[in-house]
């Protein structure tokens, strides 16, 4: 008898309580935070600048050997464009919702 006094609340207090501490760790561990946001838009716009680096560099490579071919994205190509330009609506929308 003195064992059930115990058991009972255990199943139904503490197990629920674990199950719901855990649902809400699991959770608030899953969304972005304004730092993270931050982050995030400092790393793309770090990246825009690099790759407008990169380009220079190649372009200058290129003037002194004509030999020389790039081996990444070329500038200004549709295709290569196409998927900046999602990301640059998809951030523009998610500035503007805020």
């Amino acid at each position: 008898m003195d064992e059930s006094i115990f058991i009972v609340p255990v199943i139904f207090i503490g197990l629920p309580w674990i199950i719901f501490h855990y649902i809400t760790k699991w959770k608030t561990a899953a969304t972005i935070t304004n730092d993270d946001e931050h982050l995030l838009d400092e790393l793309y716009h770090l990246a825009r600048r690099l790759d407008e680096r990169m380009d220079t560099v190649e372009r200058l490579v290129a003037s002194d050997n004509p030999d020389f071919k790039p081996t990444r994205l070329m500038h200004d190509r549709e295709i290569d464009n196409q998927p900046l330009r999602e990301l640059d609506r998809l951030l523009a929308e998610k500035k503007g919702a805020k």
